[in-house]
C-alpha cells in the first residue's frame, strides 16, 4: 500500500464537492503531501515491527534445550527465549504437517479452511495472513518448505521445496527462477536462501514478512556431513515410557508408531539393502524407494563422508542384532532414532544462530518480533513411538518462543493454552493490521505485553482426521484445559479417553469409567460441545469428511495401510450404512 497516496486520499474525500472541480489546486495540495506526508508515511511504517516466523518440521520440545536439555543443547533458540517469552502450553490443532501449515497461514480450524489431512488438496481460495500483510504494505518473503502448492500467495519472493523436499542435492520452486536444484546441505541452503534475501532484496523502508522454514528434522532424518561422527556415537537418556503396553487406550495400541515394529531399517535406521540381503532375515525388510530418495541424492563426497560412519553401524548391526532380546532390539533401534533426528536438529540450532546474528549485527533486532516454532510437536521414544498425530502431549504440544524487544520482558514463560490457530491474528495485531472476522484465533499480544486481563481462554479444541491412512491412528476430537484431557475417538473405534494432565503427566491412564471423575467428566463434556459449536465443528461434518476420505480410498486405494486391516474397515462402514 502506498501511504503517501493514502494520505493524499483520506484529505481529498474529506473536502466538499467544489473541491474536486479546482485541479490546480488538487495538484497543489498532492506535492504538499508527496512532500510533507512522507515523512509521517515513512514513521508509519518504521514503526510497524518486522516479523521473523521460523519454523521447522517436526521438532519436538524435548529436543530444545530451553525446555529440557537431557537430550541436546540448542542455545541459538535458546537465545530467542532469553530475549523474550517460552510457552510451556503452546499447541497444534491438528498435528500433522500440511494441515498445521493451513490453521497457521489462514488463522481456521481444518474443517474450516478444509486441510484436513494431507491426502485432499488445500484450497487456494482461503485468504491468508501473508496475503493481507502484502496488502497492507508488508514486503514478504518465504523459504524452504510449506508442504502443499507451488505458488504459495502473499509472497513476494519465495524458494519452497516442492512437498517434503531432500536433506541433500534439494530441488526448489522459485518466484522467479522456475524449478531449480541446490548443491549442498538443505538446512544450510535455506538460510543461505534467507540471508540472501535480507542482504539484498530487502526494502529498508517497508516492515518485512519473512517466513524462514526448515525441513528439519522431517523423517527420514539425514544430518549435515559435519555432525555425523559426532552424533552416530552419541547414547541417550530412555523415556520412561519406553515400553508402554496401552491399557486402557485402545486408539494407542493399534497405532503404528512404534519405533521396533514400524520404522524403516533402510530409510530410518539407515541399515544398507545390501545388508539386509546378507542377513536373510524375514524380520527385516526393504524401503528401497525413501533410501533412494534420501541416501540416493548424495552425491560422490557427500557418500563418502556418509559411508565412513554409517559402515562401522552396519557391520554392528550385521554381527550383533539378530542375537538381542526384544527389549534390547527395542533400545538399539531407539538410540539410532535419537541419533539421526538430533543430528538434524544440530544444524537447525546453528543456523538459526546465523539469522539471529545478522538480525543482531545490522540493528534490525530492536524492531522485529521473532517466533521459533515447529508445525507441531514429536514422540521421541515416548509410549515407545516414533511420528505425531495422537493428542497426548508429545504430539499435541509444540515448542514456541517469542522474543520483541521492549514489548515483551525477557526470560519470562507463559503456560496459557495459545495455539498455532492464534498465529495469524497475532501477526496482524502487531501489524496494526484489521483481524478477519471469520478468522478463530486469538491474538497473543496480551500474553505477551503482560495485560492479562485480556486474555481469557480455558480451553483448546483439537481434531485429528487421517484414518485409515500410514500410522493407523483413529479420528478423534478433544477438549484440553491445563488440567485434564477429554477425548473422543470416533472411526473407526468409538470410545472416550479422560486424562487427568496433573496426576498423570504421562498420559498412562484413562480415567473415563472412575467414577471419581464423573462430574468432572460431565463439566468436560458440556464444554467440549461449547466449544465445538463455537468452532463450527459437529458430528455432522465428521460424517461428511469421513464419507468424501473413503469414497476416493475405495476407488483409489491409500498408501501404507494394512490391505486386510482396509478390507475390514471398508466392509464394516457397508454394513453400519444398512
Amino acid at each position: 500500500m502506498n501511504y503517501a497516496y493514502l494520505c493524499t486520499l483520506i484529505i481529498l474525500l474529506k473536502q466538499p464537492p467544489p473541491f474536486m472541480k479546482n485541479f490546480i489546486y488538487l495538484i497543489g495540495i498532492t506535492t504538499i503531501l508527496l512532500l510533507g506526508c512522507n515523512s509521517k508515511t515513512e514513521e508509519i511504517l518504521q514503526t510497524r515491527p518486522n516479523i521473523v516466523f521460523i519454523m521447522s518440521d517436526d521438532h519436538a520440545y524435548q529436543a530444545i534445550s530451553a525446555y529440557d536439555n537431557s537430550l541436546i543443547e540448542t542455545p541459538n533458540i535458546d537465545r530467542i527465549a532469553k530475549m523474550g517469552m517460552l510457552f510451556t502450553n503452546a499447541s497444534v490443532t491438528n498435528s500433522i504437517c500440511a494441515p498445521s501449515r493451513a490453521v497457521i497461514l489462514t488463522g481456521k480450524h481444518s474443517h474450516i479452511n478444509g486441510k484436513i489431512d494431507n491426502h485432499f488438496p488445500f484450497d487456494t481460495t482461503n485468504v491468508t495472513f501473508p496475503q493481507i500483510l502484502q496488502k497492507a504494505g508488508y514486503q514478504t518473503a518465504m523459504f524452504g518448505k510449506l508442504h502443499f502448492g507451488n505458488n504459495p500467495k502473499g509472497f513476494d519472493q519465495f524458494k519452497i521445496l516442492p512437498g517434503q523436499g531432500a536433506y541433500y542435492n534439494p530441488d526448489f520452486i522459485t518466484k522467479n527462477e522456475g524449478e531449480i536444484n541446490v548443491k549442498g546441505y538443505v538446512t544450510d541452503i535455506i538460510t543461505d536462501m534467507t540471508l540472501d534475501w535480507l542482504k539484498t532484496e530487502r526494502k529498508p523502508e517497508d516492515p518485512f514478512l519473512l517466513m524462514y522454514l526448515h525441513k528439519a528434522p522431517h523423517r527420514s532424518w539425514l544430518m549435515a556431513e559435519r555432525h555425523m561422527e559426532e552424533f552416530t556415537n552419541k547414547t541417550f537418556p530412555e523415556p520412561a515410557t519406553l515400553f508402554d503396553t496401552y491399557e486402557g487406550r485402545p486408539a494407542a495400541a493399534e497405532a503404528e508408531m512404534s519405533i521396533l515394529n514400524h520404522l524403516s531399517w533402510t530409510s530410518d535406521d539407515k541399515i544398507y539393502p545390501e545388508t539386509i540381503n546378507a542377513m536373510n532375515a524375514q524380520e527385516l525388510t526393504i524401503d528401497e524407494g525413501r533410501f533412494e530418495n534420501s541416501v540416493g541424492r548424495m552425491n560422490t563426497g557427500q557418500l563418502a563422508n556418509f559411508r565412513a560412519q554409517y559402515d562401522k553401524i552396519n557391520a554392528d548391526f550385521k554381527n550383533n542384532y539378530l542375537a538381542l532380546n526384544e527389549e534390547d532390539k527395542m533400545r538399539w533401534r531407539y538410540q539410532r532414532y535419537m541419533q539421526d533426528y538430533l543430528g538434524t536438529i544440530k544444524s537447525v540450532d546453528e543456523n538459526v544462530g546465523r539469522v539471529l546474528d545478522y538480525l543482531e549485527e545490522n540493528k534490525l533486532m530492536e524492531n522485529t518480533i521473532i517466533v521459533y516454532t515447529s508445525d507441531q510437536g514429536f514422540y521421541l521414544g515416548e509410549h515407545g513411538w516414533f511420528d505425531k498425530r495422537l493428542v497426548y502431549d508429545e504430539s499435541f504440544k509444540t515448542p514456541l518462543l517469542v522474543a520483541w524487544p521492549d514489548k515483551v520482558k525477557p526470560g519470562t514463560t507463559s503456560d496459557e493454552m495459545v495455539q498455532n490457530l492464534d498465529f495469524a491474528q497475532t501477526f496482524l495485531d502487531v501489524a496494526g493490521v484489521d483481524q478477519p472476522s471469520d478468522m478463530q484465533g486469538e491474538s497473543l499480544v496480551p500474553i505477551l505485553t503482560g495485560k492479562m486481563e485480556d486474555w481469557n481462554r480455558e480451553a483448546v479444541y483439537y481434531h485429528y482426521y487421517e484414518y485409515p491412512a500410514e500410522h493407523m491412528v483413529n479420528r478423534h476430537y478433544a477438549i484440553i484445559t491445563k488440567e485434564y484431557k477429554l477425548i473422543h475417538y470416533y472411526f473407526d473405534l468409538d470410545y472416550w479417553e479422560l486424562i487427568d494432565r496433573l496426576k498423570d503427566p504421562k498420559e498412562l491412564t484413562n480415567e473415563y469409567d472412575n467414577p471419581a471423575y464423573a462430574s468432572i467428566k460431565e463439566k468436560l463434556h458440556k464444554e467440549l460441545e461449547e466449544v465445538r459449536k463455537k468452532y463450527g465443528d459437529s458430528d455432522e461434518l465428521n460424517q461428511k469428511y469421513i464419507n468424501t476420505f473413503m469414497d476416493d480410498v475405495e476407488k483409489n486405494g491409500i498408501f501404507g495401510v494394512n490391505k486386510k486391516k482396509l478390507e475390514e474397515i471398508i466392509e464394516k462402514r457397508k454394513t453400519n450404512k444398512n
